[in-house]
């Protein structure tokens, strides 16, 4: 059984992104028309009104002993393709396929680090909970840290965030929120989707991968930064120095989109090395 994972949001509704270079890239596909706003805004909508401190926090808890299931990478690369992501219409091959085109873009433009190459096929693999029963709006979408009011590059910000409950209590409804200046994103309880549980399933199950890696697993998603330029203040040091590397990661994501599909069963040698280097063995997903 296929389980929808889409919409994926929502490249053409950042309000910061260049539609003519995305079309260039060959990423773009046409969501203006038909029914994809309405369902796009609505995930977004659900999104932005139970993306709670308190929902977060419940959904740290929910997962964060790791005990749904033992199973090693790639076999969690296969289950992806259960998984069809309605926000991409026009492309019908098994989700699989994007993990290793961006993990063969990467390594083209990058073959002296094979654990960026690896991060490529690691990007998407959380959303796996979709396939145990979490809602769309928890598993895809872009970020944001919960706990501070929603600044202005987030998508949808000044439509979607009217019912949140976070907004109306003053903890948690200015600029800064829960947070100290320059806290630093380590500190930051971002909301819940696939990028947040695989960072947190990388930690648990120890990956041997370079700090770079960690945050563009965490970060991949959160547009309103890496692209948007918001959130600046509760960034560090090393926030600021990690920030070209999300950036750099994010070309790959975006733009390996292509229906020239690898031959996966070619590649599958060389990246298995790469897991038993980094991440071997079965893991606590």
């Amino acid at each position: 059984m296929k389980v929808a994972v889409g919409p994926d949001p929502s490249l053409i509704y950042r309000p910061d992104v260049d539609l003519e270079s995305a079309k260039k890239e060959g990423n773009f596909r046409n969501f203006t028309s038909g029914p994809l706003l309405d369902r796009v805004f609505a995930t977004y909508k659900l999104m932005h009104t139970h993306q709670t401190v308190d929902f977060v926090s419940r959904k740290h808890i929910q997962f964060g002993g790791f005990s749904y299931k033992k199973m090693t990478v790639m076999e969690a690369i296969d289950m992806l393709d259960n998984l069809v992501d309605e926000s991409d219409p026009d492309v019908d091959f098994p989700n699989s396929f994007h993990a290793f085109q961006t993990a063969e873009g990467i390594r083209k433009a990058h073959p002296d680090k094979d654990w960026f190459h690896l991060v490529g096929l690691l990007h998407d693999l959380g959303k796996v909970l979709a396939l145990w029963g979490e809602p769309q709006w928890a598993v895809v979408g872009d970020t944001f840290p919960v706990g501070c009011r929603p600044q202005a590059s987030v998508v949808f910000c000044d439509s979607t965030f009217q019912e949140n409950p976070d907004l109306q209590d003053p903890r948690y409804s200015t600029e800064l929120g829960m947070y100290q200046p320059q806290c630093g994103l380590e500190n930051v309880l971002m909301s819940w989707g696939h990028d947040e549980y695989m960072y947190q399933m990388m930690k648990f199950n120890k990956f041997s991968l370079p700090l770079e890696a960690f945050y563009m697993i965490r970060f991949h998603s959160f547009y309103p930064w890496h692209t948007g330029g918001d959130y600046q203040k509760l960034c560090n040091q090393q926030d600021l120095d990690m920030l070209p590397w999300v950036k750099e990661f994010n070309k790959f994501d975006l733009y390996t989109k292509c229906p020239d599909l690898p031959d996966v069963d070619s590649l599958r040698p060389y990246y298995q090395g790469l897991i038993d280097k980094y991440c071997p063995g079965i893991l606590s997903w």
